[in-house]
């Protein structure tokens, strides 16, 4: 490969909390490390690889002119996000005035919906459901309807379009957030569901979020479809949410994206975000994002893509083969989502005393019970693979050794 995704990187003491966790923080617990572990940082969704060298070219370059006083984006930053959907996605007539900046997804979520819906209103959700969805819905006074995604026959997480019609129409639904690919299941939505999906909201007249901020992180043979490329209402009753973040590890950079081809919703929603006066793009955030979805970009999410679905299949096969732990293999992203409930039935424990026993020998993975999972646990796999398998064996060797 062209690129680095072997060695270790050291994040210890450079501000990353996958490495330094907050100890004391009221959304998540952690357990203390057994001597002779290290900690191999497996919960939070950003990646343990060093990004594409052009993304640091671009604000070096930037910095190496002393004055960052207030500015306006620069033609190449629309040009690039044109760009990278023409050329990932296959999308055409998009255009800058179809743009607009967001400080992050789930602040565009909350400029969508106070466009959209009054404070009290219910908003549909599939669950399992990201659990920064839960907390920034429940903060501005939205309630969450959630409609369960199901396994089908061959185990693949699918949307119950009864279960959806029947909460749109008990609830009086008018919003929902469409989240694609899906976290935390990895599912990558095939034309047909999306289809499906878009034909009952427009049934019932509700405007669609569409979350895409995993769209480059699609594994081996699938493929992603835009939201608003399935049909012509589709287009204008969406507003989707994309970011450099996921993609490129640059969550510590702030900056996202919406595209609203809708120009009564693009009008209201620009301006909603622009109420907070702190919704403002950083000069280096957008150099950034130049430097990402250069050629070489393209080349560093390519090969990216290949080593998750390698830490993907190896992961999978694991905990397949673990008697009462369930799994899908995710077909997107790069988290694994476990179902732990037989296992700790089985085995007499709680969740709780899963979670912990896996922290406790330095595999530091996400408790899955926020996102609506009773039993659940969600596990970051873009990291070396050494680091994964040393995870892996850790959690055979002391962990499910019984």
């Amino acid at each position: 490969m062209k690129y680095d995704f072997t060695s270790i990187l050291n994040r210890d003491g450079m501000d990353a909390i996958a490495v330094n966790p907050p100890m004391n923080a009221s959304w998540i617990s952690f357990a203390p490390i057994k001597e002779g572990f290290d900690l191999i940082p497996m919960w939070v969704a950003d990646m343990n690889f060093p990004t594409v060298p052009t993304i640091q070219d671009a604000i070096i370059e930037r910095t190496k002119h002393p004055a960052f006083g207030y500015f306006r984006p620069r033609p190449e930053y629309f040009e690039s996000i044109i760009n990278w959907h023409k050329l990932r996605n296959g999308v055409t007539g998009l255009s800058e005035e179809h743009i607009g900046y967001e400080n992050g997804v789930l602040g565009g979520v909350i400029s969508a919906l106070s466009v959209l819906c009054s404070k009290g209103d219910s908003v549909l959700f599939h669950s399992p459901t990201y659990i920064g969805f839960t907390a920034s819905l429940t903060n501005n006074g939205y309630n969450m309807v959630l409609s369960p995604l199901v396994r089908d026959e061959n185990g693949v997480w699918r949307m119950d379009y009864e279960d959806m019609e029947r909460k749109i129409k008990e609830n009086h639904i008018h919003a929902a957030v469409f989240c694609t690919p899906h976290n935390p299941t990895g599912r990558v939505w095939e034309r047909w569901e999306i289809e499906r999906a878009m034909e009952l909201f427009q049934k019932y007249d509700v405007f669609v979020i569409s979350d895409e901020i995993w769209s480059d992180l699609i594994l081996n043979g699938h493929k992603h479809i835009p939201t608003q490329s399935v049909s012509e209402d589709a287009k204008n009753r969406t507003i989707a949410l994309y970011a450099p973040s996921k993609t490129f590890n640059l969550a510590g950079l702030i900056g996202s994206y919406h595209i609203i081809y809708n120009s009564w919703l693009k009008d209201r929603i620009d301006k909603e975000s622009s109420l907070c006066h702190y919704n403002d793009m950083n000069v280096l955030s957008m150099h950034a994002l130049i430097g990402a979805y250069k050629p070489e970009g393209h080349e560093w999410v390519d090969e990216l893509c290949e080593v998750l679905t390698e830490n993907v299949n190896i992961a999978y096969d694991f905990f397949s083969n673990i008697d009462g732990i369930d799994t899908a293999k995710p077909e997107g992203t790069y988290m694994l989502f476990l179902d732990c409930k037989g296992w700790c039935t089985a085995h007499n424990q709680t969740l709780e005393d899963l979670y912990k026993k896996g922290q406790s020998v330095g595999v530091y993975w996400q408790d899955g019970r926020p996102f609506h999972n009773e039993y659940g646990i969600r596990v970051n796999l873009a990291l070396p693979k050494s680091r994964v398998e040393e995870a892996l064996n850790r959690l055979r060797n002391y962990v499910f050794c019984d």
